[in-house]
């Protein structure tokens, strides 16, 4: 089975899971997106880029969830082939930065693979503000995140609030901008309890488990 952390960009979705890693012993999926040899072109050139790179993510992620359908373990998953359907690659087509051609052909794609696959168990919403956003991706100063602008993450966040108002399975919200999952460990145990309780059938340590 397979648990998915959803979340805009700098919304502490790595901090999320390494916390749920090292306290519930869930495991990462093997996805790894360090490789991509299209994100730093993308924030340089995003019309060039649209579609080379929202399919390397697409293929990245069917993969990650196949894998993750037939675990008998909880894997955790870093963003979803849903949310790069319905908030990234829509924005791209709004914001003219994909043309209509490349976005039938990405949707046709789309559509086939999900159709192979069911959503995840649990959809970990990670909601932050545009500030906190940009905030925390100067703080972690990501060379390919450089050109991400405010404006870029307030029609992201839109977007993100859209879909996820409309996204009708297992979901749990986290507001980032007074959560400190990082270092209130008050905060991070409160954060963990909320997720276990959307997942009762699984066994979590008696720390976790709702009085």
């Amino acid at each position: 089975m397979y648990v998915a952390i959803a979340g805009n960009i700098g919304s502490g979705k790595t901090e999320l899971i390494h916390l749920l890693q090292q306290e519930l012993g869930w495991e990462v999926s093997d996805d790894n997106m360090s490789d991509n040899p299209y994100l730093s072109n993308f924030y340089a050139d995003m019309s060039r880029w649209a579609l080379n790179l929202q399919i390397y993510f697409l293929t990245r992620r069917f993969k990650a969830v196949q894998r993750a359908m037939w675990s008998d373990k909880v894997i955790l998953q870093d963003r979803t082939m849903y949310e790069d359907a319905n908030v990234f690659v829509e924005n791209l087509l709004n914001m003219r930065l994909m043309s209509y051609a490349a976005y039938k052909t990405y949707r046709e794609l789309y559509d086939t693979m999900t159709s192979y696959v069911k959503p995840p168990e649990l959809l970990i919403y990670l909601k932050a503000s545009p500030a906190t956003l940009i905030n925390n991706i100067r703080r972690r100063n990501n060379p390919g995140e450089t050109a991400i602008n405010f404006e870029y993450l307030t029609m992201l966040n839109n977007r993100y609030n859209d879909w996820i108002d409309e996204y009708k399975e297992n979901k749990v919200e986290i507001d980032i901008d007074n959560t400190d999952i990082i270092h209130d460990k008050e905060c991070h145990d409160k954060v963990i309890k909320i997720i276990t309780n959307h997942l009762p059938y699984l066994s979590v340590t008696e720390k976790y488990k709702t009085t």
